[in-house]
């Protein structure tokens, strides 16, 4: 943090800025899988809705599908795995109806820390890179 200074110059006493990060925390990435299930329903709605969730919410990595579940895979920028839950225990309820959701209920949700998933893959466990990055069948 930069401490506030006087700076003279020829038209007076400036006074410099605090850095932006004085006072807040610092977002981290938050690695999110997120997992829901219900009713079977056609595949193609389902392939068609998680696409237009994807386009909705431009960080969303992959996601794979079947008629009665799906799981969904992204980064979240959040301050705390807290914060981080939060915004992914309401982004299917949140995008349902402009998605076009099927009526799903959430059954898991995973929240990892950046380094836990990057040591997970190194020592060969966890949740495999999300290649290839979109929408597809399980």
């Amino acid at each position: 943090m930069r401490r506030l200074a006087s700076v003279e110059g020829g038209q007076g006493s400036r006074i410099g800025e605090e850095s932006a990060s004085a006072g807040r925390e610092e977002s981290r990435l938050w690695h999110v899988t997120l997992s829901v299930a219900g009713a079977r329903t056609p595949l193609q709605d389902v392939r068609r809705a998680l696409e237009q969730l994807a386009h909705d919410h431009p960080f969303l990595l992959t996601s794979r599908y079947a008629a009665d579940h799906a799981e969904i895979r992204y980064w979240e920028e959040a301050r705390d795995l807290r914060d981080a839950a939060a915004v992914a225990l309401r982004l299917w309820g949140e995008h349902r109806r402009s998605a076009r959701l099927p009526p799903w209920e959430i059954v898991g949700l995973e929240v990892i820390g950046r380094e836990t998933y990057h040591q997970r893959l190194a020592e060969g466990y966890g949740p495999p890179p999300a290649v290839p990055v979109g929408v597809h069948p399980f």
